[in-house]
């Protein structure tokens, strides 16, 4: 599994909101049985204005998504399932939102 690597969402319930769940854990941690993922969010579906620099939007399919880096989670591999596609030319976007909620600069 890679870095900025997109996953459809396994959960059904939260699927509609939520299509994507994108994985930010380093490449280098892949011995890890979990990845830290952020969900991407439908736009439409959070209705209030979102803090930009930390829910950084992105374009994915033809989707406009929201990262919700403040939901960060760890969830198994297992339940990931195979990658459908890749957000590594947002980079530095999300590693400032994800450096933002940790450290608040």
């Amino acid at each position: 599994m890679a870095q900025f690597a997109v996953h459809e969402n396994p959960s059904r319930k939260t699927r509609q909101d939520i299509p994507f769940l994108l994985d930010v854990q380093s490449d280098l941690m892949s011995v890890l049985v979990t990845r830290v993922v952020v969900p991407l969010y439908r736009k439409e579906a959070l209705g209030a204005q979102t803090m930009a620099r930390l829910t950084p939007r992105v374009r994915f399919q033809g989707n406009d998504l929201v990262a919700m880096v403040p939901e960060l989670a760890g969830v198994g591999r297992k339940h990931l399932g195979p990658a459908v596609g890749d957000l590594g030319s947002e980079k530095n976007i999300l590693l400032q939102a994800i450096d933002l909620l940790l450290t608040g600069f």
